[in-house]
């Protein structure tokens, strides 16, 4: 029985630890390094709601994160620089049999005996 006297001291040891800890994972009132801000923002005119959607999908980046990066570009009055993509996903499913395709890059491979001499 000492064995689970030992093991029930230490359970309620953790059971302590994790409520001066909180939910947040963090001991005390620490703050993150950078706290942020969230903000609503009324009366968008469809017009700039439509393109500025048309951004995000197009930057492959969520609707929050452009509207960031707007406000900070225009608070700090710097461009950031855009995402570059370097993978080939735009490409999947682009592909299109084009007839004669493969007849053309046969005719390259093709060696002309009168142009070796």
């Amino acid at each position: 029985m000492q064995a689970f006297h030992g093991y029930s001291a230490c359970m309620r040891k953790q059971a302590r630890l994790a409520r001066r800890i909180g939910s947040t994972g963090r001991r005390g009132r620490e703050r993150s390094p950078s706290p942020t801000v969230q903000y609503t923002v009324r009366s968008v005119p469809a017009h700039v709601d439509k393109a500025l959607r048309r951004k995000a999908q197009k930057g492959r980046k969520s609707l929050n994160e452009v509207l960031r990066d707007a406000l900070i570009r225009e608070a700090e009055g710097t461009d950031l620089p855009e995402r570059v993509h370097l993978d080939l996903d735009p490409l999947v499913g682009a592909w299109v049999d084009v007839p004669g395709f493969d007849d053309a890059i046969e005719a390259q491979d093709r060696v002309d005996p009168a142009l070796w001499r």
